[in-house]
């Protein structure tokens, strides 16, 4: 194998530059000429081995000096251009390996400047949210994405759109599908559009859930993907065919400010409507209260997974026959929060999401165990809730699959109507109604909440000074006065 050549020019200009010498200076100092020294710094010749032990003798250079001084560098700089906003910006690594590598003083700079941009944005974030929370509206905000602007307007809502109820309970008539909705909407896609369904392997697949391909009229599925999400993925582009005019009357009733962002929201509506298709709005409503709420009783009956069937729970609102308001939370084990939807919107003034004592995080402990609990906040809001993890698309056995973790909650007022009151604390079996009961002190999130001696404070509150005493060191790693 041929060894791998050392480019270092930018490192020995910045020995030279140090050591006070010029080129004419060095040159001599190493035995080779001006020229050839000018070559080496503009990165056109590579060091060779005895220019390296030559360095090292003359000038006291390590020779792993000159190959993993910009490591660091470049792992810094990689983090910054993984940012959404930047993220099409540069088309490989080489770039950053030649910023770091000629520019080490820039580089860091552009780190700092990079961290201190998204330590304001989360400040602004958060100020802006506590505002929120006052009553108090305010047009401040941080970096917005399309995709940023589609979640956001998602959460505030409803998570309920009659029209694709409605246009979901005429495609269900016209399918008739029995017991074999996979079945049906095949049929279907095959009749009215020529479209062929597949489940290709992941070798012939490796990066996409689902792709359709218009020149072949073939839909391709994932075999990474669980029964239940090829369903869904099958339904979404079904009914994004048969249900195009009323997604789209919604998209723009959701005065999206840009392409992107409709883009997105189409996909979102999408998969709203592929659940109404396989959970009828009337039959699941109806087991719902039948069932008092069981998630793994509905999953079965409707033939879907625990998060498909969960999600279907946040859009019980239809006028004369609503469910209990249910909102959910989906994090992954870092706690990124990527997924936010309520039956009334989601309660981010109420409830916030945040909190680190949450069971959802300690959901990854315990998979697939359904964690149930009651949270109250700061103000006296209390919450019933239920957490457990989700499975993503299958990994090979070198892959590490992801996976996530859902919380399922609504106002403890609701508790009686619910099968998962009964393992509450204090609970009697028929939804402790006839006690208190033991609730998690929480807060919306450690920015925004001023609980004092919390041990899973993870920063300080933007509200309050924080303590500064020398004498005195509390709980928290962030002491508040």
């Amino acid at each position: 194998m041929a060894e791998q050549k050392i480019f270092a020019g930018p490192r020995i200009r910045r020995i030279r530059n140090a050591k006070g010498l010029t080129q004419t200076a060095m040159a001599n100092g190493l035995g080779i000429s001006p020229s050839y020294l000018n070559l080496i710094e503009r990165n056109q010749r590579p060091l060779t081995v005895q220019l390296i032990l030559k360095l090292a003798s003359v000038y006291k250079v390590e020779p792993e000096e000159l190959q993993a001084e910009a490591g660091g560098s470049i792992a810094a700089l990689r983090e910054v251009f993984a940012d959404p906003l930047l993220s099409d910006e540069l088309p490989g690594e080489q770039e950053l390996v030649e910023i770091a590598e000629a520019a080490p003083n820039v580089s860091a700079a552009v780190v700092k400047l990079y961290r201190a941009y998204r330590e304001q944005a989360d400040r602004l974030t958060d100020l802006s949210e506590l505002l929120a929370r006052e009553g108090r509206a305010t047009a401040l905000s941080a970096a917005r994405l399309p995709v940023d602007e589609v979640h956001e307007t998602f959460e505030r809502r409803p998570n309920h759109f009659a029209r694709l109820e409605e246009e979901a309970e005429a495609f269900l008539s016209m399918l008739d599908p029995g017991d074999d909705l996979i079945g049906a909407l095949k049929a279907w896609l095959k009749r009215e559009y020529g479209v062929v369904v597949r489940v290709l392997p992941v070798a012939t697949m490796p990066n996409w859930r689902r792709r359709y391909d218009r020149h072949s009229q073939r839909l391709f599925i994932s075999e990474r993907l669980s029964p239940f999400d090829q369903l869904r993925e099958i339904a979404i582009e079904a009914c994004l065919m048969r249900m195009s005019v009323a997604v789209g009357a919604e998209i723009e009733a959701l005065k999206l400010s840009s392409d992107e962002a409709r883009r997105l929201a189409r996909f979102e509506l999408g998969r709203y409507a592929a659940h109404a298709v396989m959970m009828p709005y009337g039959a699941f409503q109806s087991a719902a209260q039948r069932a008092r709420y069981d998630v793994d009783v509905l999953k079965s009956r409707f033939g879907v997974s625990f998060e498909q069937a969960a999600n279907r729970l946040t859009m019980l609102q239809r006028p004369g026959a609503q469910g209990v308001p249910f909102f959910m939370l989906e994090v992954d084990n870092a706690g990124y929060r990527f997924r936010k939807a309520g039956a009334q919107g989601f309660p981010q003034a109420r409830f916030g999401g945040g909190c680190p004592k949450l069971a959802v995080h300690a959901a990854f402990e315990q998979p697939g165990r359904i964690l149930v609990e009651a949270v109250e906040m700061p103000d006296g809001a209390e919450f019933l809730t239920i957490a457990r993890t989700l499975e993503g698309p299958q990994g090979a056995f070198s892959e590490r699959p992801r996976r996530t973790a859902l919380l399922l909650g609504c106002d403890i007022g609701f508790r009686d109507e619910i099968v998962y009151s009964a393992a509450l604390p204090g609970g009697n079996g028929q939804g402790a109604k006839a006690g208190a009961v033991a609730a998690t002190a929480v807060g919306p999130a450690c920015r925004l909440c001023e609980r004092t001696g919390c041990l899973a404070r993870a920063e300080p509150p933007v509200t309050r000074p924080l303590g500064l005493d020398e004498m005195v060191t509390g709980l928290s790693a962030f002491d508040f006065r």
